[in-house]
């Protein structure tokens, strides 16, 4: 089979990104559930999507926060299932616009709280990195207490912004 341009499989920038699957990635895993950090882990990744589009991953990361949270979409996803999907999320911000563009970390906000869900935003400027750490475990020693962070993949060594929960 020929190669096709585009995007496939990239690897991670090693450091600063671990793969999840590598041995360093489940060794951190482990250590991370021993002291009590993966809280949240398992109803967030029982309600795992993958994006429906390249700009949705706000509404996506949103969308299994929102899941995993037990908020009633109060509408139909599909047949009879009321479940959040990135598609439905279109409250603040039209859904054909985020395709385009994206979504900001403020419409995001914004969707959260017109959907159910209480939030408490902050910005980098806003806060310490020790605040932020802090905030960070606090939030994985939590089930129902989740984080979706907002940030510049070039800071990372990898390609598009993005927006991941945890």
């Amino acid at each position: 089979m020929a190669a096709v341009a585009g995007l496939y499989k990239r690897s991670l920038p090693s450091p600063p990104a671990i793969e999840f699957s590598s041995p360093e990635g489940k060794l951190l895993f482990k250590e991370a559930l021993e002291k009590g950090y993966m809280e949240g882990f398992f109803k967030l990744v029982s309600y795992y999507q993958t994006q429906s589009e390249p700009a949705y991953c706000g509404l996506a990361s949103l969308s299994v926060v929102l899941n995993s949270l037990a908020i009633d979409p109060g509408r139909k996803w599909k047949g009879p299932w009321r479940w959040f999907d990135d598609s439905m999320l279109d409250c603040c911000e039209p859904v054909e616009k985020i395709k385009v563009n994206g979504i900001s970390f403020n419409k995001l906000v914004c969707l959260a709280r017109c959907n159910g869900a209480k939030v408490e935003a902050f910005h980098a400027n806003e806060s310490t990195v020790d605040a932020f750490r802090d905030y960070v475990m606090s939030s994985a020693s939590s089930e129902d207490h989740h984080l979706i962070v907002s940030y510049h993949r070039a800071h990372l060594k990898q390609v598009h912004a993005s927006l991941s929960a945890s």
